[in-house]
């Protein structure tokens, strides 16, 4: 088992992180220990305002913790200016968010090499592109916009992108919960695929309880405190 055999992804050393409203002072993550392991599908559920968006952009390096330390793939990005962050996003981190992201003005194709583009990837008509829409289904609309697809069609794009650079951790922000349930549940289904065949990390906010049952690890973020609980992965 990959958590047995290497050392964890992701370290989460009492993290915690705060924002000023007005004069009130309000706590997104107390205090968060935790550490997740290559090849995890972690879900991570909670109320609305409890810290789980919080939470990705600190594992991101979208946000700063005002307290404690994360290692990510045994570099602490604590100390890293926001140069050497974007030059890790880039290379470790793979990003799906609930309302898509994508540019309008590009194609299919152009969305999903966008991310290498941007890393300045010389190799033109890059295999992987290819590849990975034949992954998520999406082979013969290489070249439609967003504006012609549906949402979970959308969705897949998104997907292929987080992957074009092979991350080692994706982050989802509730990845479904702008899709229906039965192009939701593809959408799971698909995650599912990239943490077994890719071996990436996945790490999902969710209300959906249907999504947390994917998950061979489920955390709870209430009031900016994570608590571990037991859960089965779907097989």
């Amino acid at each position: 088992m990959l958590s047995e055999t290497f050392s964890p992804l992701i370290q989460l050393k009492a993290v915690s992180k705060f924002y000023q409203t007005g004069e009130t002072r309000v706590c997104a993550l107390s205090d968060v220990n935790a550490e997740l392991n290559r090849g995890d599908f972690v879900t991570v559920m909670g109320p609305s305002g409890g810290g789980k968006t919080t939470f990705l952009n600190c594992v991101g390096g979208l946000d700063t913790p005002d307290e404690g330390e994360i290692v990510l793939n045994g570099r602490l990005m604590s100390g890293m200016d926001d140069n050497a962050l974007t030059l890790l996003r880039r290379k470790e981190i793979g990003f799906v968010f609930q309302f898509f992201n994508l540019l309008p003005t590009l194609t299919v194709w152009e969305n999903v090499e966008l991310p290498l583009l941007l890393a300045q990837w010389k190799q033109q008509d890059d295999p992987r592109i290819q590849e990975l829409l034949e992954f998520v289904g999406l082979e013969t609309r290489a070249q439609s916009f967003p504006a012609e697809l549906s949402g979970g069609q959308m969705q897949r794009v998104a997907i292929a992108r987080a992957l074009v650079h092979r991350p080692s951790i994706i982050l989802a922000d509730e990845p479904t919960g702008n899709l229906d349930s039965e192009n939701g549940a593809k959408i799971l289904d698909l995650l599912n695929q990239v943490s077994t065949e890719f071996q990436a990390t996945i790490v999902m906010a969710t209300h959906n309880p249907l999504g947390a049952s994917y998950g061979n690890r489920h955390f709870e973020i209430r009031d900016g405190r994570m608590t571990e609980h037991t859960s089965s992965k779907q097989p």
